[in-house]
C-alpha cells in the first residue's frame, strides 16, 4: 500500500480536507479522508497537497508541431505517432490522468497506454472527427479526393452526408473502439471557409448518430460555436457542446433540461489568438469568437450549467502554442469568467467522467473504490489557481496507482 500524507486533500467534489490521507492499494484508492481515520501502514509521502489527477475533455492527439493543419494531412502518420508519444509524457507530468480525445490518433495510443507501451494519461478516444463536406472535419485547401482518401486511409478527419452515411460514419469509429463520437454541429475558426455560427449537420443526421452511438453505449460530443448547431445538438441528445460560444440563455435552458455539459476550451483561444503562427483566415474567425466566449462561459456557470474542463490542445512542443503540458492553463482561464478554484477543480476532476456516459469510470474524486489516479503539488491551488498550470508545481503523478511521476 502507498499512503499520501498532505497538508490539504482536495477531493474533486465536497470540501477539502485539512491533515489529509489517501491511501492507495493496487490500482484503487482503499481510504481518503482525515488522518486520524487513515488504515496505518503502507509507505509514507508527505505533500503539501493531494488532488484527483486532472480531466481534460477536449484534446487531440494529433502530432503536429504548427497551427497550420494542412500539416495534418501531410505529415506522415508515423512521424505524427511518434511526437504524440511525447504529449502524452507531457500530458502526465501537467497532472493530466484522463484525456477524452475527441478525434485524431487517441484510438491507437490508448492501446499502447493500456497495453504499458507507453506511460500515458487514460485515453477515450473519438477516432476521426465526423463533419458534413465543407465543413469543419474538411481541409478546404485540399482536393475533395485527397480528404477523401486521408479518411479513408486511417486518418482522423471523416466527411459524411446523409443520414446512411452519417451512420456508417459512426459505425467506422465504432469498429476502431472509438470511445465517443465527435460530431460538427456548426463550423469552426480553423477551418477555412465555414463560418463558425452556421449550423452543418442536420437534425435528422443528428439524431442517426446519437442513435447509433447510444446502441453502443457511447455518448456525442457536439463541436458548437454557433446556436443552432447547439440547439440541435441538443434536440439530438448530445451529451456535451464543446466551445459553446454563441450560447444564451435559451441553450442555457435546453442544456439544464437535457443535463448536458459545456466544455469550453479557453485554452486555444488564449494561446492561439495572439500566435503569428495562426494563418490569417483563422485569425479573424478566432478574434470574432474570443470576443464572445469568455461572455457565454461566464453565463453558462451563472445559470448552473454543468462545466467540464476541456483545452483543446493539439500540438507538440514545449515551446508550441496550444501544446500538449499547457493543459492546466485551463483552470486559472475559468477562474477569470467567474469560477472559484475550488469549482474550476471539480470541473477538471469529478465533472470529467460524465462526458463519456455509460463508459464513464469511478474517476476523479478521492474516495474509496475510485480510480487510484491522483496528483500531489508543492502548493495550494485554491490560494493561487495558477499552481496547475505550471507543471513544475505537480510534484507527483499516479495513474492506476502507480506513481509515474516524481518530484524533479
Amino acid at each position: 500500500m502507498q499512503r499520501i500524507e498532505a497538508d490539504l486533500l482536495i477531493p474533486g467534489e465536497g470540501e477539502p480536507v485539512k491533515d489529509g490521507v489517501v491511501v492507495l492499494d493496487g490500482d484503487r484508492i482503499a481510504y481518503a479522508g482525515p488522518a486520524p481515520d487513515a488504515p496505518a501502514g503502507g509507505d509514507v509521502l508527505r505533500v503539501p497537497v493531494v488532488m484527483p489527477g486532472l480531466w481534460d475533455c477536449h484534446g487531440h492527439f494529433l502530432g503536429v508541431n504548427s497551427l497550420d493543419l494542412l500539416r495534418w494531412a501531410t505529415d506522415p502518420a508515423p512521424l505524427r505517432g511518434a511526437r504524440s508519444a511525447h504529449d502524452l509524457r507531457a500530458a502526465l507530468d501537467a497532472g493530466v490522468t484522463s484525456v477524452r480525445e475527441v478525434g485524431g490518433l487517441g484510438v491507437h495510443l490508448a492501446r499502447a497506454v493500456s497495453e504499458g507501451i507507453l506511460d500515458g494519461p487514460t485515453i477515450y478516444g473519438a477516432g476521426a472527427i465526423l463533419g458534413t463536406t465543407g465543413g469543419h472535419s474538411d481541409i478546404h485547401a485540399l482536393p475533395l479526393a485527397w480528404v477523401g482518401d486521408f479518411s479513408w486511409n486511417g486518418g482522423e478527419l471523416r466527411q459524411c452526408d446523409g443520414v446512411d452515411d452519417c451512420v456508417k460514419a459512426v459505425r467506422e469509429q465504432l469498429r476502431k473502439n472509438a470511445r465517443v463520437i465527435k460530431v460538427c454541429a456548426s463550423g469552426g475558426v480553423l477551418s477555412e471557409v465555414d463560418d463558425p455560427i452556421h449550423q452543418q449537420f442536420t437534425l435528422a443526421e443528428l439524431r442517426a448518430m446519437v442513435e447509433v452511438a447510444a446502441m453502443a453505449d457511447r455518448v456525442v460530443a457536439a463541436h458548437c460555436h454557433g446556436k443552432p448547431g447547439m440547439m440541435a445538438a441538443l434536440e439530438a441528445g448530445a451529451r456535451t457542446i464543446e466551445h459553446g460560444t454563441y450560447l444564451d440563455d435559451e441553450v442555457c435552458d435546453a442544456m439544464l433540461e437535457t443535463g448536458a455539459i459545456l466544455v469550453p476550451t479557453r485554452t486555444v483561444l488564449a494561446e492561439t489568438l495572439d500566435s503569428p503562427a495562426l494563418p490569417a483566415y483563422a485569425k479573424v474567425k478566432m478574434e470574432q469568437v474570443a470576443a464572445r466566449h469568455a461572455d457565454a462561459v461566464a453565463l453558462a456557470h451563472q445559470r448552473g450549467v454543468t462545466i467540464a474542463m476541456g483545452t483543446d490542445i493539439f500540438c507538440t512542443g514545449k515551446d508550441e502554442a496550444n501544446s500538449w503540458g499547457r493543459n492546466g492553463r485551463e483552470l486559472p482561464l475559468m477562474v477569470e469568467v467567474g469560477m472559484t478554484p475550488l469549482e474550476a477543480i471539480q470541473a477538471a476532476t469529478a465533472h470529467g467522467p460524465k462526458t463519456v456516459g455509460p463508459q464513464a469510470p469511478r474517476s476523479g474524486i478521492l474516495a474509496e473504490g475510485y480510480d487510484g489516479d491522483v496528483i500531489a503539488l508543492d502548493a495550494n491551488p485554491l490560494d493561487d489557481i495558477g499552481v496547475l498550470a505550471r507543471p513544475e508545481h505537480v510534484v507527483g503523478v499516479w495513474s492506476g496507482g502507480r506513481r509515474v511521476k516524481h518530484a524533479s
